[in-house]
């Protein structure tokens, strides 16, 4: 469970929302998928769940994902999560608004962190990118913010790697299925 304005999560069970044999995001009750890329090999997805980002569609996404900079993505559906994190992967990095195919970017060429655009051009770009995603219900202050230290393991409580869910006050990956 993410929480505005801090890095800090913390632990809230519930059951998934099912739809034709799929586990889905369930925008009606802000439970929804977060996802990592590995952007430096070839490995599997790491999936789980965030509240209280309050995404009601689209997706946010960004190479901008500290310690790693993987890609790690937000979305209140499977198809916007999937064109905001491939929108990343086409431009070599960046920061994305997803909402099925219609795609907003913020290319980040260097490393995945860095632009070549002027800093004017950036900041009115991320100030889009803020926008949609609010626009698109999230309650967050600075969402692109909270998604880029959901995945730095060293703060509590979970966090999400390109390898799981990981136990930060424990220091290892959690068994989601035990």
């Amino acid at each position: 469970c993410a929480h505005d304005g801090l890095l800090t999560t913390t632990i809230e069970l519930h059951k998934p929302k099912i739809e034709n044999g799929n586990v889905v995001s369930d925008p009606e009750r802000d439970l929804l998928k977060i996802a990592v890329v590995n952007r430096y090999s070839s490995a599997p997805v790491a999936l789980g769940w965030i509240k209280n980002v309050g995404l009601k569609s689209g997706a946010i996404a960004s190479s901008v994902a500290h310690d790693s900079h993987n890609i790690i993505a937000i979305g209140a559906d499977d198809a916007s999560l999937v064109s905001a994190v491939n929108a990343i992967i086409s431009e070599k990095g960046g920061v994305a608004f997803g909402l099925n195919n219609d795609i907003d970017i913020l290319p980040l060429p260097v490393a995945g962190l860095m632009s070549t655009q002027p800093a004017e051009f950036v900041g009115a770009k991320y100030s889009v990118l803020d926008a949609l995603a609010k626009r698109n219900g999230s309650t967050l202050r600075a969402p692109y913010m909270t998604l880029s230290f959901m995945a730095l393991l060293v703060i509590p409580q979970l966090k999400l790697s390109d390898k799981g869910l990981f136990d930060v006050e424990s220091f290892s990956l959690v068994d989601a299925w035990a």
